[in-house]
């Protein structure tokens, strides 16, 4: 249901940019976030966008450097990375939620991507 990719190996200070595609053609009536996972720790809340794209949330650690996005057209949401960091290096998931305002922890989800890997190299 969904598919992530744009991750891959950049160095600290580059930028990346996450595409998550959602199959089915009810991708407007979804919250829709990304979380990431790195080695050793538990999976993080990111960043989360409503369903018309009104309004966005992040984890303070990325705020002001990675912006999300959503074109509700192509069934795609997006997660801009810049200014990347080593502790940045994960595998990032997008998620779907029916039934919650943001896309975030302490939510149910119902549908997550297979997640892309992000390594970023000191």
């Amino acid at each position: 249901q969904l598919q992530a990719s744009g991750g891959g190996l950049v160095q600290a200070g580059g930028s990346l940019r996450l595409s998550c595609v959602a199959s089915g053609r009810t991708f407007s009536t979804y919250a829709m976030g990304w979380f990431r996972q790195a080695p050793g720790k538990e999976r993080e809340f990111v960043a989360a966008i409503t369903r018309a794209a009104v309004s966005t949330s992040y984890v303070d650690s990325v705020r002001g450097r990675f912006t999300i996005s959503r074109d509700n057209a192509k069934n795609t949401v997006y997660l801009q990375m810049n200014s990347l960091k080593p502790e940045d290096t994960a595998v990032y998931y997008c998620t779907a939620c029916s039934d919650a305002y943001y896309c975030h922890e302490g939510v149910s989800h119902d549908y997550w991507g297979q997640g892309t890997q992000v390594t970023v190299s000191s």
